[in-house]
């Protein structure tokens, strides 16, 4: 799923492509895309685009001001072309979701085809008026990278530190693969329980919340699109490493998998070498 770094990358790159340009087409392929109906799609048509944000792990796309809002969930992208296709895209189950068609007016049209890989399907589409319409975006929690942030109030919770990371009403833009990473640096056990870590444990997970993503977004930005997925994966130290050496310490980089998810973590690292079987049993193993 992408997260903060790539999704910010990804709003650098449209926002350079699309400032300025004037929708000239809205074409979804899916049913289930396009979460709103008022207003419509065929609003944006004939508008500039002012400016495109990311707001946690949505997509802001601002057209003289309605929004066309974009939550690429797991398996989304955005696929750019400087020369669109010009025949319409239809509805079907192939995995174009949403072709959105911009003119610069000084030559072919440009824009992207939003696309969805594999038979689940999550994209989500809003075309509103305020992006604190678009129920996500007004739940979200704070952004860890915004300036005067502070992690230290948003651990007061009997939860584990795992789920409360990747909770966006408690913190916008963090994922199951940084989480994985941002534990791994600050050496914390994914199911300690946030309210319980000592003032060291704090310390330690605060810092590593901040270098975890600050190198992630460094590292994303200015990488073509179609690179940021690979480039991700990569980079990852624990986070789908299962069975590979920890680049920290050398220990077997282990696995805990759920009904829908898993998370990799190194137990030499973060557990005192205790392995996490599940949940019944990690609960125990701060």
């Amino acid at each position: 799923m992408p997260e903060m770094p790539e999704v910010d990358a990804l709003v650098a790159d449209l926002r350079h492509r699309m400032v300025g340009a004037v929708v000239a087409g809205v074409e979804p392929a899916s049913f289930a895309v396009l979460k709103t109906f008022d207003p419509p799609p065929d609003a944006l048509l004939g508008l500039a685009v002012t400016g495109v944000h990311r707001r946690g792990k949505f997509i802001d796309v601002d057209v003289d001001g309605l929004h066309l809002v974009i939550h690429l969930a797991k398996a989304g992208w955005i696929r750019w072309s400087d020369h669109l296709a010009m025949k319409r895209v239809t509805m079907g189950p192939g995995p174009i979701a949403l072709r959105v068609r911009l003119d610069h007016g000084d030559g072919p049209t440009i824009g992207f085809d939003l696309t969805e890989a594999g038979t689940r399907k999550g994209l989500a589409v809003y075309v509103v008026r305020d992006p604190g319409d678009v129920p996500g975006i007004a739940a979200l929690g704070p952004d860890p990278l915004a300036d005067g942030f502070d992690l230290r109030p948003l651990l007061q919770r009997r939860m584990q530190v795992k789920r409360l990371l990747r909770d966006q009403k408690i913190l916008a833009g963090i994922g199951n693969a940084y989480s994985d990473e941002i534990l791994h640096a600050a050496k914390l056990s994914p199911f300690a329980i946030a309210e319980s870590l000592d003032d060291e444990e704090v310390e330690r997970l605060a810092a590593a919340v901040q270098q975890v993503l600050t190198e992630a977004l460094q590292e994303a930005h200015g990488k073509p699109p179609a690179e940021l997925k690979d480039d991700k994966r990569t980079r990852m130290r624990v986070h789908g490493r299962t069975g590979e050496a920890c680049p920290v310490c050398g220990d077997t980089v282990a696995e805990v998998v759920f009904a829908d998810s898993s998370l990799q973590y190194c137990p030499t690292c973060q557990t005192d070498g205790t392995p996490l079987k599940d949940r019944s049993t990690s609960k125990f193993v701060k």
